[in-house]
């Protein structure tokens, strides 16, 4: 019994181990972007292992969801390494949150336009194509990039102003685009929905975008992502929609899903010229 228990034991060990052959050897670099009181906010960079300072990357920011409250960089750290080793620089982004700095959905969109900045600013010393940076992010992290995509407010005075934040194409996992009473979020923003939602500002112009959406999604309404795709397609920008039957928040993240939404973001990438030729998902996240 002891050397049946020893035997399966070393194969979970080595199903664990290979399973993460592919990611663990693509670990961020932490680079401040923004500095508040005695508030550090970084950016968690993932770099292609064989990476060359001299090249120039084309690039996906990430912020994580949690509803402005909490969560950390660390919920798109597989998506970023994947990136990675497709080609792309991926970040992503710490900024402020309720549970740790006491601050307001308003707060978070500041620090997400900040690094949106920071990275096109500093675009040359950081090996990156400042115009090929797209933005992503789950839930309220979606909300962040879409904020950079869409409003034109929201602006941290202390940035250089001059800097472009909107990102030139977005990739929205469950986002929370919609901060109206139908939507999430209407008592943290105080009401303040045409200064912060997405979905009440798209402009002509408004980059490409790629949504993936659970139709069994409590926390924004299905009908919130049909009506962001009705208007995106009246401005005339590409708005690639992707509904997952029975899906609830956060099921992108999942088994099955994850893969396949990773799949079709690498798709969407590659339609843009983000990436090339055919993508490695299946390998890469081999179990």
């Amino acid at each position: 019994m002891k050397k049946q228990f020893l035997i399966l034991s070393f194969c979970v060990l080595s199903i664990a181990v290979f399973g993460q052959k592919s990611t663990q050897n693509i670990m961020p670099e932490s680079i401040t972007y923004k500095v508040i009181d005695t508030i550090q906010l970084d950016l968690k960079v993932y770099r292609p292992t064989d990476f060359d300072a001299s090249k120039t990357y084309n690039c996906m920011v990430f912020y994580h969801g949690g509803g402005w409250n909490g969560g950390n960089y660390k919920a798109f750290q597989r998506q970023s390494q994947y990136l990675a080793s497709r080609g792309m620089i991926a970040i992503s982004v710490v900024y402020r949150i309720k549970n740790v700095h006491g601050t307001t959905p308003f707060e978070a969109a500041n620090d997400a336009k900040s690094a949106m900045r920071y990275v096109r600013k500093h675009a040359k010393e950081l090996s990156i194509n400042p115009h090929m940076i797209a933005s992503g992010g789950g839930s309220a992290g979606g909300h962040l990039a879409a904020v950079c995509g869409n409003i034109k407010g929201l602006n941290d005075a202390n940035d250089d102003l001059s800097v472009n934040p909107v990102p030139n194409a977005l990739v929205l996992f469950n986002p929370v685009y919609d901060n109206s009473k139908n939507g999430y979020g209407y008592r943290a923003i105080e009401g303040r929905v045409d200064e912060i939602s997405p979905l009440h500002n798209i402009t002509k112009g408004a980059p490409p975008t790629i949504v993936f959406f659970g139709t069994k999604d409590k926390t924004t309404s299905v009908a919130s992502s049909k009506e962001y795709e009705k208007k995106m397609k009246e401005v005339g920008s590409r708005i690639d929609l992707h509904l997952y039957e029975g899906q609830p928040h956060s099921f992108f993240n999942k088994g099955a899903y994850f893969i396949d939404t990773v799949k079709k973001m690498d798709a969407f990438l590659v339609s843009l010229g983000y990436l090339k030729g055919k993508g490695n998902v299946d390998t890469f996240f081999e179990l």
